[in-house]
């Protein structure tokens, strides 16, 4: 068996194999080439008589260089980067090379406390890769609504107050139709009930009405050279925003339609408020193998649901868990703000937190931990959610904490 430290990076990688005695074997660099990593696994081979034999420590669990790994059979154990920073020494030196021995000494020395990479199913990583690039994709929506709210303030504040929401594709076509409040004004109600209509709008002739007296009323008004410099800005916000939003409505539809095909998506579309966006993500952060969590702890503390004890001398108290899945903590903690609203037996568990001092988001944490062990339990035994099997439950439990 031979330890295998591997410093991974967007060009080469850095490789230093130790011995089971801590015994230096190699020390070499292989492009991030589809022949550098073959050549990566005819040097590994020359120590070890299969790939299961030789242990691969690296700071990623994700990417082509572990796809590779895992594809030809090599055991692949993933670090959190922090790990190596604490064995530095206290000189604080740093090269690839550094970096790579250190990994395989960490290696050699706990890779029996360190848990090997089961990689997801297949559909639950197409699952996951779609849910994280749209939640990419709502980013850049948010950051461009945002830009263009603050452009309409500038010149034409009114718009804002027109339609219920500035994303609706209603709102957006407007903006290019009538790009100005000189070009709104000229509208009539017929041509507005038209616009409207065309547009699929549930009341053309009142919204008609109602934008019309809007716009006829006294309204701050910019200077017209500002007014044409700020409307060209606004086009080309909304040239950007509709596309986007044209896919996310499509990521909507496919990740639908694959968390739809998955056989666990009773359990997770069942719990209350998860919705066409949350459900999905919660069983792509959770994962379809049953195996691979111990028990609900370790999904809380994977999740970051769990608080961590600090304590030093007289100094004690629980503060958040930084070290976590990211994209899962979102999910649950977005999945436990709405089940404070919807759920009264959450909503009164909240509510009693904040009672007790927390802020909102420590509450929802706390929440979050609750519905952890909720979902583990339903996962495990592939039930949806039963709200009379968890108060049952808690009933009967109560007795015992008092």
């Amino acid at each position: 068996m031979v330890f295998v430290g591997i410093d991974w990076a967007d060009s080469e990688h850095e490789i230093y194999l130790l011995s089971r005695d801590g015994t230096e074997l190699a020390c070499f660099r292989v492009p991030h080439t589809r022949q550098g990593l073959e050549t990566l696994k005819k040097r590994l081979l020359q120590h070890v008589n299969v790939p299961e034999e030789a242990l691969c420590f690296l700071e990623t669990s994700q990417g082509l260089l572990v796809q590779f790994l895992l594809e030809n059979g090599f055991p692949v154990y993933p670090l959190n980067p922090k790990v190596v920073d604490y064995r530095r020494k206290p000189s604080g030196a740093k090269s690839d090379a550094i970096d790579a021995r250190l990994l395989a000494d960490i290696g050699r020395s706990d890779f029996r406390r360190l848990r090997r990479l089961n990689p997801d199913s297949e559909h639950i990583q197409e699952l996951k890769t779609l849910c994280r690039d749209q939640d990419a994709l709502l980013e850049d929506v948010t950051r461009l609504t945002n830009r263009l709210t603050a452009c309409l303030k500038e010149y034409y504040p009114v718009a804002l107050e027109l339609f219920s929401r500035l994303t609706l594709p209603v709102t957006l076509a407007f903006l290019r139709t009538y790009p100005t409040l000189e070009a709104a004004r000229k509208a009539s109600i017929s041509e507005l009930v038209s616009f409207l209509k065309a547009h699929r709008h549930p009341q053309p002739e009142l919204a008609a009405q109602r934008i019309y007296a809007k716009l006829e009323a006294p309204q701050l008004e910019a200077r017209p050279a500002v007014a044409r410099a700020k409307s060209r800005f606004m086009l080309v916000l909304v040239a950007q925003l509709e596309p986007l939003l044209e896919a996310v409505k499509e990521y909507d539809e496919e990740i639908t339609r694959l968390f739809k095909s998955h056989p666990d998506s009773p359990i997770f579309a069942s719990l209350p408020g998860a919705g066409i966006r949350l459900a999905p993500r919660l069983l792509a952060g959770w994962g379809d193998d049953r195996s691979r969590y111990e028990n609900a702890a370790a999904v809380q503390a994977l999740a970051g649901t769990s608080p961590v004890l600090y304590q030093s001398g007289k100094y004690r108290f629980a503060r958040q868990r930084r070290a976590c899945v990211k994209f899962l903590r979102r999910a649950l903690h977005l999945f436990a703000f709405q089940s404070a609203r919807l759920v009264p037996w959450a909503q009164d568990y909240y509510q009693r937190k904040r009672a007790a001092g927390k802020t909102h988001h420590e509450a929802l944490r706390a929440l979050a931990n609750i519905w952890v062990r909720i979902i583990f339990a339903m996962w495990l035994n592939r039930r949806p959610y039963d709200e009379s099997v968890f108060l049952a439950a808690k009933a009967k439990h109560a007795p015992l904490v008092a």
